[in-house]
C-alpha cells in the first residue's frame, strides 16, 4: 500500500492543504459515525477542519488517533462545552469559520448556546450542518436510534435479504455513511457555494432516514414500472436473479456475479462451461431458481482463486469477494492506491480524486498549533488549559 505518512503533515513546518476546499474553515463539534465521516471527507478535500472533542476523547490521549480513522486528517482539541468559557471560545472560532458541523440531537446545540442563531449573530455567512438520524423535526426527531432503525423506516432495509429470510442489515453503510455522512458533506458544499453568491448562510438538515430513502430512488422506479415484486429475494438485484448473486467456491470463498447485460451473461456462461440451453433464457424468471442451483453447482468445483483466474480479463462482471483486510492487496487497488498506510495504519485512501488539487490523508497538528491558526495565541491557549476549558492539549 502507498504510504501517505510523509509530506502530508500539518504540524511544525506543515504542508498546507491543496485540495479543492483549501481556504475554507470548518468547526466540527465531534460526534459519532456519520458527522465525523463527513468532516473527514471535507478535510481530505483541503478544508481546514478543527475537531472539538469532548474531554476524554482521542484528543485527551485515551485512544490512539492513528487507529481512530474517522477522526483522521484534522486536529482535535478536547473542550468542555458545558463551561461558559467554552461557549465563548466556540463563538470566537465561529467568527473565523465557513462551516459548523454538529451531530447532536435536535435542540442540544441551542441549549449549549451554540445553535444556528447564536452562530449567525457572529457570522452571517456561516453554513450550519446538522447530522441526525430522524431530522430536525417530525414525530421521531427527539427519539434515539441507530442506522438499522433509520434504514428500516426509510424502506431501505426491507428489500435486503434472501427469499424466505429476514432482512439483513448492510452493516451501517446505508444509513450512517451513504445516507448520512456523504449526504451531509454534499449538503455542506452545496450550501457553501450558495453562500458565496448570497453572502448568507443556512442550515443543512441532513437526516439519515431521508438519505437512506434517497438511496432507494432506483428501486422505487423499478417498483413503479412493475419490475420489482413484493417478495424479498425474488428480484433482479436482491439475489433473485442467478446472474446477480454470490456463489460459494470449493475452498469456502465466494465469487460475486453481476452479469446483467446479455453480452456479460454470455461471457459468464462461457466461463462456467455452460450453454444457454443448459439454463434457459436469461430473463425467464420461472427458470431462475434452477439456473441458480446450476451455477452454484459449477462454482463449487473450483476455488476462489481458480475462478478469479478463469474470469481474469473477461467482461463477465465476475469478481472475487474479498475481506476488507484482503482488499488492499488486489492489483487494481494497489495500482490506484485505493488503500494507503498512514501513521503506520493501513486504511482506505482519500476520495474522490481531483486532477489538479489532490485530496489526501493528512497528519494533524497539535491542539495549540491548530488553535493558533484560528487566532488563539499561546497565552490564551495556556489560560484555557489552566481553566479546564481545554483538556490534554499542548
Amino acid at each position: 500500500m502507498h504510504d501517505e505518512g510523509e509530506g502530508a503533515g500539518a504540524g511544525a513546518g506543515e504542508t498546507l492543504p491543496v485540495g479543492p476546499l483549501a481556504g475554507f474553515r470548518v468547526i466540527e463539534l465531534a460526534g459519532l459515525g456519520p458527522a465525523p465521516y463527513a468532516c473527514m471527507l471535507l478535510a481530505e478535500a483541503g478544508a481546514d477542519v478543527l475537531r472539538l472533542e469532548r474531554p476524554g476523547g482521542p484528543a485527551a490521549g485515551t485512544e490512539p488517533t492513528s487507529r481512530d480513522l474517522l477522526s483522521r486528517s484534522r486536529p482535535s482539541v478536547a473542550i468542555d462545552l458545558k463551561r461558559p468559557e467554552a461557549r465563548a471560545l466556540v463563538l470566537d472560532l465561529v467568527s473565523h469559520a465557513d462551516v459548523v458541523v454538529e451531530g447532536f440531537r435536535p435542540g442540544v446545540a441551542e441549549r449549549l448556546g451554540i445553535g444556528p442563531s447564536d452562530c449567525w449573530a457572529r457570522n452571517a455567512r456561516l453554513v450550519y450542518g446538522r447530522m441526525t438520524g430522524w431530522g430536525q423535526d417530525g414525530p421521531l426527531a427527539a427519539r434515539a436510534g441507530h442506522d438499522i432503525d433509520y434504514i428500516a423506516l426509510a424502506g431501505a432495509l426491507w428489500p435486503i435479504g434472501r427469499e424466505g429470510d429476514a432482512p439483513v442489515p448492510p452493516l451501517n453503510l446505508v444509513g450512517d455513511f451513504g445516507g448520512g455522512g456523504m449526504l451531509l458533506a454534499f449538503g455542506v458544499v452545496a450550501a457553501l457555494l450558495e453562500a458565496q453568491r448570497s453572502g448568507t448562510g443556512q442550515v443543512v438538515d441532513a437526516a439519515m432516514v431521508d438519505g437512506a430513502a434517497s438511496l432507494t430512488t432506483m428501486l422505487h422506479s423499478m417498483w413503479l414500472a412493475g419490475g420489482w415484486t413484493p417478495t424479498r429475494g425474488a428480484n433482479l438485484l436482491d439475489t433473485g436473479a442467478p446472474f446477480y448473486e454470490v456463489y460459494e467456491t470449493a475452498d469456502g470463498g465466494h465469487m460475486a456475479v453481476g452479469a446483467l447485460e446479455p453480452q456479460f451473461y454470455e461471457a459468464l456462461l462461457s466461463g462456467l462451461g455452460l450453454r444457454a440451453e443448459d439454463v434457459g433464457p436469461q430473463q425467464d424468471r420461472s427458470l431462475w431458481p434452477a439456473a441458480k442451483a446450476r451455477f452454484a453447482e459449477v462454482f463449487s468445483t473450483k476455488t476462489r482463486d481458480e475462478w478469479t483466474a478463469v474470469f481474469e480479463g473477461v467482461d463477465a462482471c465476475v469478481a472475487p469477494v474479498l475481506a476488507p483486510w484482503e482488499a488492499a492487496d488486489h492489483p487494481h487497488n494497489r495500482a490506484r492506491r485505493t488503500f494507503v498506510v498512514h501513521d503506520g495504519a493501513p486504511q482506505p485512501g482519500a476520495v474522490p480524486r481531483f486532477s489538479r488539487t489532490p485530496s489526501s490523508v493528512r497528519d494533524a497538528s497539535s491542539p495549540a498549533h491548530a488553535l493558533g491558526r484560528w487566532g488563539v495565541g499561546e497565552e490564551a491557549f495556556a489560560d484555557l488549559v489552566a481553566s479546564g476549558v481545554i483538556a490534554g492539549g499542548s
